[in-house]
């Protein structure tokens, strides 16, 4: 996984962010067991305090669950998972257009180039 940090939010929001996305993406299964705080503490290069406020942000969501002594697990909530996609993906989606627009392309036009760069033996690839 890439921990790449930058000074624009904080770190422990920008961890919150990153491990949104491993979820969303099926890094970590629903169900699945999280690593230890330190464990990623220390993948990630943080203070495992840092990291405890990232995972507790997670569990005031939902997206995490923490079951005494056995660890931190994803949850099973498949629509609440579903709205996390579609929630990341509006973001993106939005950043997008928002580059789009400042190359100069109509909002007619970004449906189109966006459908055939995916033509383009694009499709299935990430």
């Amino acid at each position: 996984m890439a921990w790449n940090f930058d000074g624009s939010t904080p770190i422990y929001l920008q961890i919150v962010n990153i491990l949104k996305g491993e979820i969303a993406g099926g890094a970590y299964p629903p169900g699945s067991r999280l690593p230890s705080v330190r464990d990623l503490a220390l993948e990630a290069g943080v203070n495992p305090n840092t990291m405890q406020r990232a995972l507790a942000e997670l569990e005031r969501t939902g997206l995490v669950n923490a079951q005494r002594t056995a660890g931190r697990f994803i949850t099973e909530d498949a629509p609440q998972l579903t709205q996390l996609r579609y929630s990341m993906s509006e973001q993106i989606i939005s950043e997008l257009v928002e580059r789009l627009r400042a190359l100069g392309l109509s909002d007619e036009q970004i449906p189109d180039a966006v459908r055939a760069w995916i033509e383009r033996d694009h499709s299935g690839q990430s």
